[in-house]
């Protein structure tokens, strides 16, 4: 569906996708398509939106950005391209999402503070929705556990059953970490 290119959870604070995507270069957006995102077209993605609103076209509405894309992916063989669109539109949305509302610095603000609010033994069970938020969540439980902060951090991802994703289809991405607070008083 149109509709204007936001995306900020708070309308009031900071800047839409359409104006970021406006302060923008090509290398930078390729790395937040990387980095939010995991686009394999993060390139071809990037130069396409970068180069059209250098030359003064719009990128201020979700179709507009998904005909960028779709420009962009003009390369794939016709059999491929939809899906191959599809999945760059939802991929290049969420990673401006991601941007435009800081969730990543968020994330790793919330990890930090982490061990310090949870009692000596609480648990803490995150759960993520992309791979980028889960390599973070990982990460940190990793460097805090290797710190001293936890006492033990779950080995393996828990992820949906088949069940639970065919009751709820946006289940299938979601993984959850946890991790145990060490009794160590210093930590």
């Amino acid at each position: 569906a149109d509709g204007p290119l936001d995306l900020r959870l708070n309308p009031e604070a900071g800047i839409s996708a359409a104006e970021r995507l406006k302060t923008i270069d090509r290398e930078e957006l390729a790395g937040m398509l990387i980095e939010n995102s995991d686009e394999p077209y993060a390139e071809e993605i990037a130069r396409t939106i970068t180069g059209a609103i250098r030359r003064g076209e719009k990128a201020e509405t979700t179709l507009q950005v998904r005909a960028l894309i779709e420009k962009a992916l003009s390369f794939l063989p016709e059999k491929e391209r939809k899906e191959a669109v599809k999945k760059a539109c939802a991929r290049t949305f969420q990673a401006l999402r991601i941007d435009v509302n800081s969730e990543f610095e968020v994330l790793y603000a919330f990890l930090d503070k982490l061990p310090h609010i949870l009692a000596p033994g609480g648990r803490a069970a995150i759960l993520t929705f992309h791979s980028g938020e889960d390599r973070i969540v990982k990460k940190s439980f990793k460097e805090m556990y290797r710190a001293g902060r936890y006492s033990q951090v779950a080995g393996d991802v828990i992820r949906p059953s088949a069940e639970e994703c065919r009751m709820n289809s946006r289940a299938h991405s979601t993984k959850m970490r946890g991790a145990i607070k060490a009794d160590d008083s210093n930590s």
